[in-house]
């Protein structure tokens, strides 16, 4: 496509005329007879209507249908390939008939107009045209990425990162209507806007247990902004699995694992010495690695310092990208319990590091509390979404509302590589 404008096509558009006949049947009496004629004829609607047809027709502007001189519309269907109809309104007079429906780029559709010509004839003309191709998609890449197992734990937030900035309310109005998530069982959420291109999904409280969520990207052809339109539809799906709540008190230095509201384990730990101090807050399990090497120049600390470290540490457990961790650390077991002296991780023995590893996935909480360090950032360096209160969630989505998950028929990129902490 040249300058962004389409050839129109050589093809001539085909327009039928349908011609009403009188139709026989059999009586209850029955003999055949004859059904009374209708009080009309049938007549050229071609004469009677104007129906646009083309390969140009902009999907941006309504799709007008008029009556021509003493000519009236009765009815219009219009649909699309996959045979969805388009919405649309006839004038109080029956002279135009225009679109309110969506009208997608790059798309081609039917026109069925029945008219009268009131004196009695009536008639019906077909038509078809196609809509303009789109100058640029709007695509997204959704999350989480489900090519694992599928199943993820009750705090994991949705994810979508669209492939241009969407700035304009009305715009961002727009792509939050093509965004649809479903769930069993329902839930109340809201999307929020982390910045032009980036939006997460979370419901008021966590994901319930054992549910199943679907989110779909369907704007494929929708206008979003001027010569911005939604490219190809996409969909995720994925299961939660048990309610794993973990809470780290670094004031009494005891980890609590609770599953499903009853506390399975109590684990002594330590975390963040002064200067080193773990954030306080509500953190995600991002990924875990049951080998991973954690040096000290990664977070700052210069090879030459009394702090500098390099170590092979087991059985970590991701919860932020810039490298805080659960795991292993069998040279602090004499604090665990006691005192805070690790880099910002929550360090416990290599046995109970391997449990703590094992009964762990990807999507579970870990909130620590009355620690000496900042609150957790809500976006940018893992999933701090749960920090932000309901209220100012709901304000950062375009349409200011909460969603309800209740499906028809239903019940209702920060790189991994940043180095690690201990």
């Amino acid at each position: 496509m040249n300058d962004g404008r389409i050839r129109k096509s050589a093809r001539s558009v085909a327009v039928a005329l349908v011609v009403v006949t009188p139709v026989t049947a059999c009586s209850s009496g029955g003999g055949d007879e004859e059904r009374p004629v209708p009080p009309y004829s049938a007549v050229d609607a071609a004469q009677l209507v104007k129906v646009p047809t083309g390969t140009d027709v902009d999907p941006a502007q309504p799709y007008t249908v008029t009556a021509e001189g003493g000519g009236r519309i009765t009815d219009v269907t219009l649909s699309g390939p996959d045979g969805r109809v388009v919405e649309g309104e006839l004038s109080a007079d029956q002279k135009t008939w225009q679109s309110t429906g969506r009208l997608r780029a790059g798309t081609a559709y039917t026109v069925r107009v029945a008219a009268d010509d009131g004196r009695g004839g009536r008639g019906e003309v077909t038509g078809s045209f196609t809509t303009l191709q789109a100058k640029e998609l709007l695509t997204a890449e959704l999350g989480p990425d489900s090519s694992g197992s599928g199943v993820y734990g009750v705090g994991q937030p949705l994810t979508v990162k669209l492939s241009a900035a969407v700035k304009d309310a009305a715009a961002r109005q727009e792509v939050e209507r093509g965004l649809t998530v479903v769930s069993s069982p329902a839930v109340v959420g809201s999307w929020y806007w982390v910045d032009d291109q980036n939006l997460h999904f979370r419901p008021k409280d966590y994901w319930p247990a054992n549910a199943q969520v679907n989110l779909t990207y369907d704007l494929a052809g929708v206008r979003v902004a001027d010569g911005l339109y939604g490219g190809d539809s996409k969909s995720l799906a994925l299961k939660t699995g048990d309610r794993v709540e973990v809470l780290v008190d670094a004031g009494t230095h005891q980890l609590t694992f609770r599953r499903n509201g009853q506390v399975v384990n109590t684990i002594p730990v330590t975390t963040g010495k002064p200067g080193f101090s773990t954030r306080n807050g509500v953190k995600v399990v991002l990924g875990k690695e049951a080998d991973v090497r954690m040096r000290g120049e990664s977070i700052g600390i210069s090879a030459g310092s009394s702090e500098s470290y390099d170590l092979d540490v087991k059985w970590a457990t991701r919860v932020t990208w810039s490298g805080e961790y659960v795991h292993a650390a069998p040279w602090s077991v004499g604090s665990q319990g006691k005192d805070n002296v690790s880099h910002g991780c929550t360090g416990m023995s290599m046995e109970n590091a391997k449990w703590f590893f094992d009964n762990t996935r990807v999507g579970d909480l870990v909130q620590v509390v009355n620690s000496l360090g900042d609150p957790m950032e809500p976006f940018g360096n893992g999933f701090g979404d749960w920090n932000v209160t309901w209220e100012d969630w709901v304000k950062h989505s375009a349409i200011g509302k909460p969603v309800s998950t209740a499906g028809e028929g239903g019940d209702g990129q920060v790189s991994s590589a940043m180095a690690p902490q201990v």
